[in-house]
């Protein structure tokens, strides 16, 4: 059996790696850590062993991995022997792999550029609403795109209508965005909140909140 312990940061993408480990039914140990002042408090980073101090932290017996994405491949490879998450068929891999990488790359980067923009941009607060009303273009494309591929595939979830690594990388990111208000210019996405929905009312997301106590 794995020995793998899940370093926790409450509001964060860790959530991603406790639904997509509930999913795989894998035993884990969570340790948890609320926020201090937005942060991560310095004797959970120091705790976690990692010189980077960023969570998720994945430890699986002496091995540790970071960032959500590396640990979503990670177990995938190591752990889905039935390819329930990752499937081994090129064509519906690829697009698993596409939403790993856009949840951090496309969606997380367009949205907490605004979030940064909001808290340094303070002290001018006219120009900061400038520079978030341009940056909103990026924001409101991506979920346009979710959208319109949820809409075309007509699958429950990303990927077909179970659960994939891509639904537990993308829903952090597209929850975050809503509940922020990041960029959405008061625009509403239908498909985008069933798909919210869905997955959140799935047994292993429901496991994965009550063990380790995410609200975003």
């Amino acid at each position: 059996m794995p020995d793998i312990t899940l370093y926790f940061l409450q509001a964060s993408r860790s959530i991603r790696t406790a639904w997509q480990l509930e999913e795989m039914g894998l035993d884990y140990k969570v340790e948890f850590s609320e926020r201090e002042n937005g942060k991560a408090p310095q004797q959970f980073k120091d705790d976690s062993g990692d010189a980077l101090g960023k969570f998720p932290l994945l430890k699986d017996g002496d091995l540790t991995v970071g960032e959500s994405g590396a640990i979503a491949e990670y177990l995938c490879e190591h752990y889905d022997t039935s390819n329930k998450l990752l499937p081994k068929d090129s064509a519906t891999r690829v697009k698993c792999q596409r939403w790993i990488h856009a949840s951090e790359a496309t969606y997380a980067l367009h949205a907490l550029a605004i979030l940064y923009t909001r808290w340094f941009g303070a002290d001018n607060p006219s120009a900061a609403e400038k520079i978030e009303q341009g940056m909103s273009v990026n924001v409101c494309k991506d979920m346009d795109f979710l959208e319109n591929e949820l809409a075309k595939s007509g699958d429950k979830f990303l990927v077909g209508d179970s659960v994939t690594v891509a639904d537990c990388m993308m829903l952090f990111s597209a929850q975050f965005i809503l509940a922020r208000q990041l960029g959405v210019q008061g625009k509403k996405w239908e498909k985008i909140n069933q798909w919210i929905k869905d997955c959140e009312n799935t047994e292993s997301y429901k496991r994965a909140v009550e063990k380790t106590g995410h609200a975003l």
